[in-house]
C-alpha cells in the first residue's frame, strides 16, 4: 500500500492558541545552549522560546465551561475544565504523554462530554508516519472511549487517519456527531466476516455509547466531505488515482440538492505548480442553500457562492484587486458562515453578519492596543462568545463576551511569559527588486528608537505557499529584543498576492524568489538601517531553503546563515515522497530540468562563503532530516564552516520550549560571533 499523501506544507504554521499559566516545557530536546550565555540572553530566550500556554480552547454549548488543552512543563498536555461562572482554577481531567502522543484539540458536542484528537508519529517502520486518533470523555474525566474505529486481525493495515468531525450536531440525534472514517479492507479468505470496504466514508457516532451508523459508504477516491451543520452531507470531493496508486492532479466535487440522496457534479479543480484552478468549496449554508468557496478572479482568489438547487448559479461575494480573499469565517456549533478575510498590510475582516460586524468594530475600539479581533467559539445560543484580541506588540488576550449583559471578561493571556516584556512594532514597507518590482515586507526595529546602522536579519517565511502578515511573531520579536532589525519579505513565490506573484512556486521560480530575498538585504543596507558587515539571514522550512540558496546566489552578502528544518536537495525531496500517494504532485511542484540542481543548496554548497548553523527535528514529517544531514556533509566536504543541531523526537515545528530556548540562545551567540559583535 502507499501511505496517505502528506500535504507538503513547508511553512512555519504556529497556531495562535489559548493559554493558562504555564511553566517551561522540559526534557524532549537535546540541543544545548552556548556555555554561560549572558543573563539577558538566557532570560529572553526562555521567555520567547516558551510555547503558547494552551493548545486549544472551546466553549460548552450552554456557555458555562471552557475546555483547555494546556502545554505542560514536561512536554505533555493536560485537558482542563474551567467553570466560567464561578471563576475557579482550571480542573485537570486528563493528561497525555507528549513523548508518545500529543493531545491537539477538544470541543463540546454536549454540555457534559468532550471529543478530542490525539496525534502521534509512528516510527515502527523505515518511513515516519503521522497518525491521528479521536476519543470522547466526560467533563469530569470519566468514561474515556475511543471514537476512531478499531482495526482487527483481518485488517490489511492500520489507518493513519483517525477521523475528523465534520458536523458537531449530528443532525436530529442528540449527542451525536458526523465523523469521517478511513475504511481499511480486511482479509476475506476463509471467513464471511471480512469487509472489502476501502476509502473515506462518514459515520454518525453517539459520543457516549459509541453507537455507529453509516451516513456515507466508503469511496476509494474520496478525500473530503462537507456537511451543512444540520447533520446532512451536502458535498464530497474525489481525487482519482493512477494505476500505481498515486494521486492525479485534479479533484472532482459533487453536491446534493436539499433533501436528496443523489449526487450531482459540481465542478473540477486542477492542481498545478502555480496553485489550484477552479471553484474550491469550503462550507455549505443551509439557509441560503449554497456552497461557499474560493476561485480565481482577475488573477486573485475571490469568494463565491454557488446555488445547490440544480441551477449552479454562481454569485461573487467578495473580491480584491490587490490580494487574495483567502479565509472564511464561521462560528457556533453549526459552523455558520459569518464573514471572510484577506490580508493587505494588515488582515482585514468583512462580516456578513451585521451584529458581529458592529460588535467586532466596537470591541476593537474598546480594547487598547489590540486592533485584531477574532471570534473563536460560541455557546449554542451565541449569547456568549469566546474571542481573542491581538496585535504586533500583543501576542493575544482571550476574552469571554456576554451579549445579554454587554460584559467583557478577560480569560487569560496567550503568552503569559511575555506580559511584561516590551515588544517592538512591526511596520509594513515596500522595497524595489532588481527588475523594478515592488516587494511587500514587514520591518521590525528594536525597542528603543535606534533605526540606523543596526545588526540586521532578513527572515524569509516558510511555505513556499504562505506569506508573512502583520501581527505578533515570536522569532522576529526575540531578535528585535536582542537589538536586531528584522525584515520579512513576501517575495515572489509567496501566497496571498495572486497567481502572478506566486509564479510557479518558490522552487520552480526560485531565481525570482531568491532574487527578492537577496534584494531585501540590499535594501536594508541602502536605507542605512543595516550595517553591511552585520547582515544575516534566518529562515525556517522553505525560509531555511531560501537562506541557504541566497548564500549560493550571492555569496558574501549575508555574513551568517541560519536554516531551521530546511529543504536543501530538491531531487531528494521528491524522492522522499515516493512511498506516499502525493508523489506525483510533489514531483510536479518541484518540476524537472536544470533548475532542480541549480536550485539545490546541497548541490552548490561550495559557493557558500558564510558560516552556516542548522537545526532539525529527527521526526520531521514535512522535511526529512536527511535534507539537513546532506547539507552538512556537502558543506564539510567543501571545507565550509557548518554546524547541525539535531533535536531527537521532534517534528517540523520543534514544538518544545527546551528546544526553542536552546535554539534561540545558540542562534544569538552564532550571529554575534559571525558578525564580530
Amino acid at each position: 500500500m502507499r501511505m496517505t499523501g502528506r500535504t507538503l506544507g513547508l511553512g512555519l504554521a504556529l497556531a495562535l492558541s489559548a493559554p493558562c499559566p504555564p511553566v517551561l516545557a522540559q526534557g524532549l530536546a537535546q540541543g544545548q545552549a552556548a556555555p554561560n550565555p549572558p543573563a539577558d540572553l538566557a532570560s529572553l530566550a526562555a521567555k520567547f522560546g516558551a510555547r503558547e500556554a494552551v493548545r486549544s480552547i472551546s466553549l460548552s454549548p450552554d456557555g458555562k465551561h471552557l475546555a483547555l488543552v494546556s502545554n505542560l512543563s514536561s512536554g505533555d498536555e493536560a485537558l482542563s475544565i474551567v467553570n466560567v461562572e464561578t471563576g475557579e482554577q482550571p480542573k485537570p481531567i486528563m493528561r497525555s504523554a507528549g513523548s508518545e502522543a500529543h493531545m491537539t484539540s477538544c470541543f463540546w458536542p454536549t454540555d457534559t462530554r468532550l471529543v478530542c484528537e490525539m496525534h502521534y508519529i509512528d516510527v515502527s517502520t523505515s518511513i515516519l508516519l503521522g497518525v491521528t486518533r479521536m476519543f470522547s470523555i466526560n467533563a469530569d474525566g470519566t468514561d474515556i472511549k475511543r471514537l476512531t474505529a478499531n482495526s482487527n486481525g483481518r485488517s490489511l493495515y492500520a489507518a493513519q487517519f483517525g477521523g475528523e468531525v465534520i458536523d458537531q450536531t449530528g443532525g436530529d440525534t442528540q449527542g451525536s456527531v458526523l465523523m469521517m472514517r478511513d475504511y481499511v479492507p480486511e482479509r476475506t479468505t476463509g471467513t464471511i466476516l471480512g469487509s472489502e470496504q476501502t476509502g473515506l466514508g462518514v459515520e454518525r457516532i453517539d459520543v457516549t455509547t459509541i453507537k455507529r451508523s453509516t451516513v456515507e459508504n466508503a469511496r476509494a477516491d474520496a478525500i473530503d466531505y462537507i456537511s451543512d451543520g444540520l447533520g446532512n452531507v451536502r458535498l464530497y470531493a474525489a481525487q482519482p488515482h493512477t494505476p500505481d496508486g498515486y494521486d492525479r492532479p485534479m479533484i472532482n466535487w459533487y453536491y446534493r440538492k436539499a433533501g436528496s440522496r443523489d449526487w450531482s457534479t459540481l465542478n473540477r479543480v486542477d492542481i498545478t505548480p502555480s496553485g489550484r484552478i477552479g471553484f474550491q468549496p469550503a462550507a455549505v449554508d443551509p439557509a441560503l442553500n449554497v456552497a461557499y468557496g474560493f476561485e480565481g478572479k482577475d488573477g486573485m482568489s475571490a469568494l463565491y457562492r454557488v446555488k445547490l438547487d440544480g441551477s449552479m448559479a454562481k454569485e461573487l461575494v467578495l473580491a480584491r484587486q490587490d490580494v487574495d480573499v483567502d479565509t472564511l469565517l464561521r462560528i457556533g456549533r453549526q459552523r455558520r458562515v459569518v464573514g471572510a478575510s484577506y490580508a493587505t498590510d494588515r488582515r482585514e475582516v468583512v462580516f456578513f453578519d451585521p451584529q458581529l460586524k458592529s460588535l467586532g468594530t466596537a470591541l476593537g475600539k474598546a480594547i487598547p492596543g489590540s486592533p485584531m479581533i477574532g471570534f473563536l467559539d460560541a455557546s449554542a445560543d451565541e449569547n456568549r462568545l469566546l474571542m481573542i484580541a491581538s496585535a504586533d506588540t500583543n501576542p493575544g488576550m482571550l476574552y469571554l463576551f456576554n451579549k445579554a449583559q454587554r460584559k467583557l471578561d478577560e480569560v487569560m493571556p496567550v503568552r503569559p511569559e511575555l506580559v511584561d516584556v516590551p515588544l517592538a512594532t512591526m511596520k509594513p514597507v515596500m522595497f524595489t527588486a532588481r527588475d523594478g518590482s515592488q516587494v511587500p515586507a514587514y520591518l521590525t526595529l528594536p525597542v528603543g528608537g535606534k533605526d540606523k546602522g543596526l545588526p540586521a536579519i532578513v527572515m524569509p517565511h516558510g511555505g513556499p505557499s504562505a506569506r508573512d502578515e502583520w501581527g505578533f511573531d515570536w522569532l522576529a520579536q526575540f531578535f528585535a529584543a536582542r537589538g536586531f532589525a528584522v525584515l520579512q519579505p513576501n517575495f515572489r513565490g509567496s501566497a496571498g498576492y495572486g497567481m502572478g506573484w506566486f509564479r510557479k512556486n518558490g522552487f520552480q521560480s526560485w531565481k525570482e524568489a531568491i532574487g527578492d530575498v537577496d534584494d531585501a538585504g540590499k535594501w536594508l543596507v541602502k536605507e542605512g538601517i543595516a550595517d553591511a558587515g552585520k547582515l544575516a539571514i534566518v529562515g525556517w522550512s522553505y525560509g531555511g531553503y531560501a537562506a541557504l540558496q541566497t548564500g549560493v546566489f550571492d555569496p558574501g552578502q549575508y555574513k551568517a546563515i541560519v536554516a531551521i528544518a530546511p529543504v536543501t536537495d530538491l531531487a531528494g525531496l521528491v524522492n522522499a515522497s515516493r512511498e506516499f500517494t502525493d508523489y506525483n504532485l510533489v514531483h510536479d511542484m518541484i518540476g524537472s530540468g536544470p533548475h532542480v540542481r541549480e536550485g539545490s543548496p546541497a548541490a552548490n554548497a561550495g559557493k557558500i562563503t558564510a558560516p552556516v548553523l542548522m537545526f532539525h527535528g529527527t521526526w520531521d514529517l514535512n522535511v526529512p532530516i536527511l535534507q539537513s544531514r546532506t547539507m552538512q556533509d556537502r558543506l564539510k566536504d567543501a571545507g565550509k564552516p557548518v554546524e547541525l543541531v539535531e533535536f531527537p523526537k521532534l517534528d517540523h515545528q520543534l514544538d518544545d520550549a527546551t528546544a526553542r530556548t536552546a535554539m534561540l540562545t545558540r542562534i544569538d551567540t552564532f550571529l554575534r560571533k559571525s558578525m564580530g559583535m
